[in-house]
């Protein structure tokens, strides 16, 4: 779905103006057909979405205060009486300055992260396994909100990004957890192949990882089933990424350890 459809850029990256609205007025639930047939102001409305009962998200190019006003009420000459719940207006030229922002520091974090994990450990598998557990936690994020902009039109902002940059730091967290115990199993028995050390560190730290994850999962799911239209996403962004960086540290950091050594040895093996 990433490949193939990408994600859906909101105006903080695209440029353009939002207008979210209530009808009022309106006797029975409208949809976004009966906004549609609306032509407001001669305004080019790019997407219309519905986030609640006669509420509804209009997208357009951008556009200045006088014509919203204008575009409010030829829609109230059709639907009844509006409240504008939200207007914002962003410059093009501002929305590529901050996609352009937001990838360095989506990179920036990542190499520190990686950086700071081989330092901390001394040795280069532990970075280079806790950047791929980390690049597969963004991978699903991303992916899942590239299937929800195709199925329910959901749009990625700056609450999407501090997410990601949440999930980074949150997959990372629980990894680290799990390479302190096994550095601390290496020192203590010497004796002990690598692969039996990683599965005893695994089962030692599993069911904290797990009490730790389920405390912030049913807070988020909470925010996301309860919480305000306005952050649902924000909470399912930072929900998808507390589960994939809950099971990443386990199940993808530390058997890539055991995939170094092994790629290790054969190399020597080889050579």
């Amino acid at each position: 779905s990433l490949a193939r459809f990408g994600l859906r850029p909101a105006i903080d990256f695209t440029g353009g103006s939002l207008l979210e609205i209530e009808i009022v007025a309106a006797e029975t639930p409208l949809t976004t057909t009966d906004v549609e047939q609306v032509k407001p102001a001669d305004v080019e409305v790019e997407s219309i979405q519905n986030s609640g009962v006669n509420q509804f998200i209009l997208r357009t190019k951008e556009i200045d205060n006088q014509t919203k006003d204008q575009v409010v009420a030829d829609l109230s000459h059709e639907l009844g009486r509006i409240e504008v719940l939200r207007f914002e207006t962003v410059g093009p030229t501002l929305g590529r300055e901050l996609l352009l922002k937001t990838l360095v520091a989506v990179a920036i974090v990542a190499s520190i992260i990686a950086i700071y994990v081989w330092r901390q450990f001394s040795e280069l598998k532990y970075g280079m396994a806790a950047i791929l557990a980390m690049l597969h936690d963004s991978l699903i994020l991303l992916g899942a909100f590239s299937i929800l902009g195709v199925v329910y039109g959901i749009e990625v902002d700056v609450l999407f990004v501090t997410a990601l940059l949440t999930t980074l730091s949150f997959s990372v967290h629980d990894t680290i957890v799990v390479f302190d115990r096994i550095r601390e199993l290496t020192r203590t028995h010497r004796s002990l192949p690598f692969a039996d050390l990683v599965n005893i560190a695994v089962l030692q730290t599993l069911s904290r990882s797990i009490n730790n994850s389920m405390t912030i999962i049913i807070m988020l799911l909470s925010l996301f089933l309860l919480g305000g239209e306005t952050i649902r996403w924000f909470a399912l962004a930072l929900l998808i990424g507390s589960v994939t960086g809950t099971y990443s540290s386990t199940f993808i950091a530390a058997p890539l350890l055991l995939l170094w050594d092994d790629l290790k040895k054969l190399r020597k093996e080889g050579g």
